[in-house]
């Protein structure tokens, strides 16, 4: 079967919302205090990326992603995307919807310049997880951390560069300490993909990067 992946139109927040919702609180996944994040979605949107995944023109499936910081990337640092609150729908499971999303956002991750995508998964979201490997995602446990009391999230990762933009070394799904730290305040130094020195400038609004064999990044 054939599906496609877009991002949402405002006319479509009402049924993401009821989607997200009944997938996480129905199958209990998650507690009623919870309930109006996932009903979010027009906050999702201001702040992320909100994918939606249509089969047969029926909306079946969406997940966020946020590729520049903000509420929805706990995990994350400058450079790093995350996704969050994948979704699909009971009746479309078994025909790779997830896989579509997933794909879609780390596409979307490349082409703003992430060197790493994380998320975050219950234990008990085994075929989710089963769908993270086959893509490439390795598990993190120095980033678990806990959604609401009593609930832990397992964290995953997966690089997008052989190289890390701050050190110039070889990028590591925990990522080196003292560069995650750095880069809340310092831009990249190295090229993420040939670990050439690049050239920055900051201004007071942000900073540029040129690597002279892949181009410009910004932040």
């Amino acid at each position: 079967m054939c599906v496609t992946v877009r991002e949402i139109a405002p006319v479509e927040h009402a049924a993401v919302a009821e989607l997200t919702a009944s997938v996480y609180i129905g199958e209990g996944l998650t507690s009623l205090d919870y309930e109006p994040q996932l009903r979010d979605v027009t906050g999702r949107a201001e702040q992320s990326t909100v994918l939606v995944a249509l089969l047969r023109e029926q909306l079946v499936g969406s997940l966020a992603v946020a590729t520049r910081g903000g509420p929805l990337a706990e995990l994350a640092v400058p450079g790093e995307a995350v996704i969050r609150m994948l979704a699909v729908a009971p009746e479309a499971r078994g025909v790779r919807v997830g896989e579509a999303l997933v794909r879609a956002a780390l596409e979307l991750a490349r082409q703003d310049g992430c060197a790493m995508v994380r998320l975050s998964s219950q234990t008990n979201m085994t075929a989710a997880h089963r769908l993270y490997a086959r893509l490439g995602f390795v598990r993190t446990p120095s980033l678990d951390w806990f959604l609401v009391p009593g609930l832990l999230l397992e964290a995953f990762a997966l690089p997008l560069a052989p190289w890390c933009g701050h050190c110039g070394r070889e990028l590591t799904v925990e990522g080196h300490e003292a560069c995650r730290r750095s880069a809340e305040l310092d831009p990249p130094r190295y090229c993420l993909h040939c670990r050439r020195r690049m050239v920055v400038q900051v201004t007071p609004t942000g900073w540029s990067a040129d690597c002279s064999e892949h181009g410009r990044r910004t932040s």
